[in-house]
């Protein structure tokens, strides 16, 4: 009945360019279903001029996702929003940190830079002053004394 597409959400691109009859197909699904599904957030699909869907490759292999859970998983629509979520949530939290981590390689890359062009290579970046050369004359303490 409907023409098995492959399509990778790593891969797919987020350009909302599919009405809902062939995003529906692609997806193996009925344009009902994807109403539904906007209905109750599970995917976010563009809108047109006149308001009508507009569907991404992206969104196509996410209703996939959700049909897989939905019907092989036995996972309810509620649990489904829960994990798309999450799996969102999951892939902010791990663009930060390779923010972070570039941040931080920068910030190592200005570090060496920087000592590489210090008076007194492979010390500290702040001068310490030297150390004392007094000279400390030790007495024993007498008895009684405290």
């Amino acid at each position: 009945m409907y023409e098995e597409v492959s399509i990778s959400v790593e891969q797919a691109s987020d350009a909302k360019v599919l009405i809902i009859s062939v995003a529906a197909k692609l997806a193996g699904m009925h344009p009902q279903t994807l109403r539904q599904y906007d209905r109750l957030g599970l995917v976010q699909p563009g809108r047109a001029g006149g308001g009508g869907r507009r569907y991404s490759e992206r969104d196509v292999a996410l209703l996939r996702e959700v049909q897989k859970l939905s019907q092989e998983e036995g996972v309810n629509l509620a649990g489904i929003k829960r994990i798309i979520g999450l799996e969102n949530l999951v892939s902010e939290l791990q663009e930060h940190v390779a923010r972070l981590e570039a941040q931080l390689d920068a910030a190592y890359q200005r570090i060496a830079e920087l000592e590489t062009m210090a008076t007194y290579p492979g010390r500290d970046l702040v001068r310490r002053q030297s150390p004392s050369t007094a000279l400390v004359v030790w007495r024993p303490r007498r008895s009684g004394e405290r």
